[in-house]
C-alpha cells in the first residue's frame, strides 16, 4: 500500500544519517524475492517510460505467529491488494485497491513446486495462494503480478509484501492508532471486540480492526478497504509526528523491514531511500485512493453472492489512463463513483459471436469465454469472408452495451453495425485471428 511505499520511505529519509550500524541492521531485515525470472516474456509494454507501478500485497500468511488468524488455510493468502502508480513527473500518485473477491481469470501459474496450475476463473486473491502453495514468496508474487498485468494491461515495475506481524509491530511502535467506529464490533473471525466511539488500538485489536469484515456495515470487502485506507492515513500522520522520537522510529522501522519482502531491485535501504526521495514531494491533495469500479457478480450469476465483477468500461478507462500516465485525481474519482451507481451488467449485454478466423469452432470457444464472464450469448455463426479483424458492432440503441464488451478486448473499439442482419439491442463480436481473449 502507499503506507508502505510512502510512510515507510519517508521514515527512511529521517534515519538515513543516524548511523551505519542502524543502516546495516535495517538493510539486512528486508527479504528479496527473485520475481523477474518467473514472469516470462509475455508482459504488457510500458507505455509511459519513467512512471512506476508498484504492486503491494498485505500477506495473510498463516505460518508461525499468524496461524491463529485462520483455519484450514495451508497456503499463503493475500489479504489486501493494491497498485501504486507513480507518474514520470512525480507530481501526483494514484493508489488502486482490488477487492479480494474480484472474480477474474487467473492465468497459468508456477505453484513453486515444479508443477503449474492451469488458467481458471476465481477470486483474485487466489493468485497469491497458488504461487505460494509451498511458502515461496517469489512464486506467490509472480502469479499475482501475472494476474494483475493480464487483467489491467499495466506493467508492474516493483512488488512489496508485508505480513500481519509486521503490521502490528509498526502500530505498537507508535503507541497505537486512534479509530472511531460508529458502532460496536464483535467479530470472532477477526478476533475483535470493540465498543463504539473513539479509542486507541494496538496489538491484536489494531489488526482485527483492519481485518474485520462481516460484522461491520454491509459485510463486504469494499467496506473493509475503506477502513484500511482511513487507518493507514492515521498511521502515516502519527508516524510523521514521531520522527523526533528515536526509540519509536527505530521500533517502527524494525517491524516494517523485518516483515517486508520486495523484488530484488527494491530490496534494500538504498533503493527504498531512492523511492522515498521520489515520493516525498507529492502533495497530499494529489494522492488519490480509489477502488476498481465493480458491482456484485450476483447481477450476472444469481447463484454467486460472494464475489464482485469489475465494472466496464469504467475499469478499462481507469487502467488505460494509468498506463498512459494520465492523472486520476479527485474529480475523476468522483466521476467513477457516480458511474458506479448505474452499472451496465454484463448479463444485460446480448452478444452474437461470428467466426472471422476461418478456423472451425472458434465462435463456440469465444462464446464459452463470454458466458464465463457473465455475458449473454444469443447466437454464433461465421463472418463474411472479408471480415477477418476483431471488432464489436452495435445496432441502434446498443452503443452502451457495445462499449462494455469492447472495453474488455484490448485494442478493440465499438462501431455502428449497419448490416441487414443486425439484431436490435444486440452487439456483434467478430472474432479475428488477433483476438487475445477478454481482459
Amino acid at each position: 500500500m502507499f503506507w508502505v511505499a510512502g510512510t515507510f520511505s519517508v521514515l527512511i529519509l529521517a534515519v538515513a544519517g543516524i548511523g551505519a550500524w542502524i543502516y546495516t541492521d535495517l538493510d539486512n531485515n528486508i527479504n528479496a524475492a527473485d520475481v523477474d525470472n518467473k514472469l516470462g516474456g509475455d508482459r504488457p509494454e510500458n507505455l509511459s517510460p519513467g512512471s512506476k507501478n508498484i504492486l503491494v500485497v498485505g500477506s495473510d500468511s498463516r505460518d508461525g505467529a499468524n496461524a491463529k488468524y485462520g483455519k484450514d488455510l495451508t497456503t499463503m493468502q493475500s489479504d489486501t491488494l493494491m497498485v501504486v502508480h507513480i507518474p514520470a513527473d512525480r507530481e501526483w500518485a494514484t493508489v488502486v485497491s482490488f477487492p479480494r473477491d474480484s472474480w477474474v481469470q487467473i492465468p497459468t501459474c508456477d505453484k513453486g513446486n515444479g508443477s503449474k496450475a492451469p488458467a481458471h476463473h476465481f477470486k483474485i486473491n487466489e493468485a497469491f495462494s497458488i504461487g505460494g502453495s509451498t511458502g515461496e514468496v517469489a512464486s506467490a508474487a509472480a502469479c499475482t503480478i501475472k494476474t494483475i498485468e493480464a487483467r489491467t494491461g499495466l506493467r508492474m515495475d516493483h512488488f512489496m509484501s508485508i505480513d500481519f506481524q509486521g503490521f502490528k509491530g509498526m502500530v505498537n511502535a507508535l503507541d497505537g492508532i486512534e479509530v472511531c467506529p460508529e458502532q460496536a464490533i464483535h467479530d470472532k473471525k477477526a478476533h475483535l471486540d470493540m465498543e463504539a466511539g473513539c479509542q486507541t488500538v494496538k496489538d491484536e485489536k489494531a489488526l482485527g480492526y483492519v481485518r474485520t469484515r462481516y460484522s461491520v456495515g454491509d459485510g463486504s470487502d469494499l467496506g473493509r478497504i475503506g477502513r484500511q485506507q482511513e487507518f493507514m492515513d492515521a498511521l502515516a500522520a502519527k508516524a510523521q509526528s514521531k520522527l523526533t522520537n528515536p526509540k519509536a522510529l527505530y521500533g517502527f522501522l524494525q517491524s516494517a523491514t523485518d516483515s517486508l519482502t520486495t523484488d530484488k531491485s527494491l530490496a534494500g535501504i538504498k533503493p527504498l531511500y531512492g523511492l522515498a526521495s521520489e515520493l516525498k514531494g507529492i502533495p497530499k491533495d494529489r494522492l488519490t485512493f480509489l477502488t476498481v469500479p465493480n458491482y456484485p457478480r450476483e447481477a450476472d450469476v444469481p447463484s454467486d453472492r460472494a464475489n464482485v465483477s469489475w465494472q466496464f468500461p469504467q475499469a478499462a478507462d481507469l487502467f488505460t489512463s494509468l498506463a498512459k500516465d494520465k492523472e486520476v485525481g479527485k474529480d475523476r474519482k468522483k466521476a467513477l463513483e457516480k458511474a458506479a451507481k448505474k452499472p451496465v451488467y454484463a448479463s444485460t449485454v446480448g452478444v452474437r459471436v461470428l467466426n472471422g478466423t476461418g478456423e472451425p469452432g472458434r465462435a463456440a470457444e469465444v462464446a464459452k469465454q463470454l458466458r464465463e464472464a457473465g455475458f449473454t450469448v444469443t447466437a454464433t455463426g461465421n463472418a463474411p469472408a472479408e471480415s477477418r479483424t476483431t471488432k464489436v458492432g452495435y445496432s441502434q440503441g446498443a452503443k452502451g452495451k457495445a462499449d462494455v464488451l469492447a472495453s474488455r478486448l484490448p485494442g478493440v473499439r465499438a462501431g455502428a453495425d449497419d448490416s441487414a442482419d443486425a439484431e436490435p439491442g444486440v452487439v456483434t463480436l467478430t472474432v479475428g485471428k488477433e483476438f487475445e481473449g477478454l481482459r
